[in-house]
């Protein structure tokens, strides 16, 4: 008996030790330090981490994307009410406004009780947890992934599909997530992988189990909105816009437009934020 006891002690000891060597479980922000959240792992350790200086930008700041602005509105205004909302993937063009949208979004619904949690991509295997975390808050979430994309065989990729759709633990009603990516699929398609595609007896087009396996993430987003280049008048419109927010009057702005389309040129690219680069760099340059 006193063998039984002492390899007992020493079991316990055992997995004491081993509970020591463990990373501690993810701990509960205070939910009233922050409108927006990080999480990261330090050392091993999960944490979520306030955002001290989140981005201030509003809404009526965003030019040229009303369609887009007009849908994720109404999807979080459904949300934060509590009524029917969906997971939501914005993809396109770079730098045309898609993370900014977000960001504004939350800044005019922050005070009706939303939250965000930003997660990079290699964080999502700990989604489950995340999901935990928050089911029982009053406060209702945006799990939000910047620039999501996935390369063959990362393993965030098959929690976050599970977690979308097809999970036996789904997400709470208070949880949605909020994804941008530059890719509508989010995993690159090779050519490769359309070698499978075969057609019918009638001609139609089925895509082989490669291409349907790579659609199959996004399609488990219920709202899709897409981002485009912008028109050299739209560009023009959001340099203006900027301009004007940095104090400059109608003939400094009309002043600039040359500029402000040489820049654009250089850079290979009409955005939203390249129209933004280009106002802070000459109003830096014509100031006193």
């Amino acid at each position: 008996m006193s063998d039984l006891n002492a390899l007992m002690a020493r079991a316990e000891a055992l997995l004491a030790r081993l509970e020591g060597l463990l990373p501690p479980q993810l701990q509960a922000p205070d939910w009233s330090a922050a409108h927006a959240f990080r999480y990261r792992r330090r050392r091993g350790a999960a944490v979520l981490e306030p955002v001290r200086h989140a981005a201030t930008i509003q809404l009526d700041a965003l030019q040229e994307i009303d369609a887009q602005k007009e849908r994720l509105v109404r999807n979080l205004a459904q949300f934060v009410a509590g009524r029917g909302a969906n997971n939501v993937l914005l993809s396109g063009a770079r730098g045309t406004g898609k993370s900014s949208l977000v960001k504004a979004a939350l800044n005019a619904f922050a005070p009706q009780g939303l939250r965000l949690i930003e997660v990079d991509k290699a964080d999502l295997v700990d989604l489950p947890d995340l999901v935990d975390l928050v089911a029982e808050r009053s406060e209702r979430f945006i799990l939000f992934c910047d620039d999501l994309s996935f390369d063959e065989g990362e393993s965030g990729y098959k929690v976050l599909k599970s977690v979308l759709d097809g999970s036996i633990s789904q997400l709470s009603d208070n949880l949605l997530i909020v994804a941008t990516s530059n890719r509508r699929h989010l995993l690159p398609e090779q050519m490769r992988d359309n070698l499978a595609a075969r057609h019918d007896a009638n001609g139609e087009l089925h895509p082989g189990e490669a291409i349907e396996e790579k659609v199959s993430l996004s399609e488990r987003f219920g709202l899709w909105i897409s981002f485009y280049p912008f028109s050299q008048d739209e560009y023009l419109a959001v340099v203006a816009q900027w301009l004007a927010h940095f104090g400059l009057d109608a003939a400094a702005i009309e002043a600039a437009r040359g500029e402000a389309l040489v820049w654009a040129l250089e850079r290979g690219s009409r955005s939203g934020r390249v129209a933004w680069q280009f106002a802070r760099d000459h109003v830096g340059r014509i100031q006193p």
